[in-house]
């Protein structure tokens, strides 16, 4: 007589022996294409090429990415080729090839490149016989670590590479001979960025200088304080002569703050100087250039500006000021606001004393040692036209441009 089993235990079997079927296949899957694992290096996952990366985003060969940062916009950078994660080598490394990567991730600029493995020592390697884009060396594992923000006792890849700035990634930079290389202090000499998350951009009002400039004549005995910070051309300090004029062309410059952060100086507070004679703090060695340019594409007059005061002197509707100089007051210019350098402030010209009459370009740039990062630095000068004539100055056609 044939035994009846009630429906609910036919299921129930059924279930156990679909489960024991697909774990025995999840194990015989295992063994035949081995899952990458997160490895001793941390909290990110080596991919391996010979096993397929389940539930992992699609990478691409060149693509970049950062590793060992406190944070996701900064690290070493490692790109990716022939399926495997490398790094970079630090010689030729500056802010060009750093600000590709920066945009390669969605940044807009890098704020600076790092040397010398700051965010831990190499991670990957590749194999000598896959590379034709790297160039690369297998770093002595016994190294000991000594990384500023630690890193592992592992192998380095190193590569020479060196853009133009121009390039959409780095493949498309110049590299060295494909080879075996050394690095400068192998491993320890890796690459990384500080890419910025927000930036200032700041925007000189081109016709503003138009409007505003003119010719001055000064005698020497008024222009003291001028001569202490190199405001005036190099035959006064020659001369010495008290009763002497200088021609200064004048004009008043208005620079507002475009960008998303705002503009603060390169140094810290602490490292301010302070001028006695105009009583106030410098707090960028150089915030500017003026200059007279002949024909010919060469500079014959220079001026500069030392920060007088990064203030707040105009913000637009709805935008607080941040910024005053009184009392030792942060210096900077924040967004949706101008800094006004009056005409009839010290230094706010150029002496053009020893130039002959005639037709010249004259340009105004902003931030032109590029040490405060921007968005962008197409804007940051202004170029005009200049006709001076021993007894007047006219300034026109001011067009935007780079310094």
């Amino acid at each position: 007589m044939m035994t009846k089993f009630p429906i609910t235990t036919f299921v129930a079997r059924s279930v156990f022996v679909i489960t024991v079927f697909t774990v025995l296949m999840s194990v015989s899957d295992s063994k035949k294409w081995p899952r990458s694992s997160a490895s001793s290096y941390g909290h990110w996952t080596r991919l391996r090429r010979s096993a397929p990366h389940r539930n992992a985003r699609v990478v691409s060969e060149g693509d970049i990415r950062l590793v060992g940062g406190h944070t996701a916009y900064q690290g070493n950078v490692e790109i990716y080729h022939f399926g495997q994660w490398g790094s970079i080598c630090d010689d030729e490394w500056d802010k060009r090839e750093a600000d590709i990567v920066c945009r390669l991730l969605g940044y807009p600029e890098a704020e600076r490149p790092t040397t010398d493995s700051l965010y831990g020592r190499s991670r990957h390697y590749f194999s000598e016989k896959s590379c034709n884009l790297l160039l690369i060396h297998q770093g002595d594992k016994k190294n000991e670590m000594n990384s500023y923000f630690g890193g592992q006792q592992t192998q380095t890849i190193l590569s020479g590479v060196k853009c133009t700035g121009n390039e959409n990634n780095l493949a498309s930079c110049r590299h060295d001979y494909i080879g075996v290389v050394d690095c400068p202090e192998r491993d320890r000499s890796i690459a990384g960025v500080i890419c910025a998350k927000a930036m200032p951009d700041l925007i000189p009002d081109d016709k503003e200088i138009e409007q505003s400039a003119y010719l001055e004549l000064k005698q020497l005995m008024h222009l003291q304080c001028a001569m202490e910070e190199n405001c005036v051309a190099s035959s006064a300090y020659r001369l010495r002569r008290e009763h002497q004029r200088r021609r200064l062309l004048r004009f008043t410059a208005r620079i507002g703050n475009i960008g998303t952060a705002d503009f603060l100086p390169f140094l810290p507070k602490r490292a301010w100087d302070w001028h006695a004679c105009h009583q106030h703090y410098h707090s960028m060695e150089v915030f500017a250039h003026f200059d007279v340019i002949d024909m010919g594409g060469n500079k014959v007059a220079e001026g500069h500006k030392a920060s007088f005061c990064l203030e707040d002197n105009f913000c637009r509707s709805g935008t607080q000021k941040k910024y005053a100089c009184a009392n030792y007051g942060d210096q900077g210019i924040t967004v949706g606001c101008t800094d006004n350098y009056l005409h009839n402030i010290d230094c706010q010209w150029v002496d053009i004393t020893d130039i002959k009459p005639g037709n010249y370009y004259f340009k105004v740039s902003i931030n032109p040692e590029f040490k405060v990062p921007e968005i962008t630095f197409e804007n940051n000068a202004v170029t005009c036209n200049l006709h001076y004539d021993i007894v007047s100055a006219k300034v026109w056609n001011c067009t935007l441009g780079r310094p």
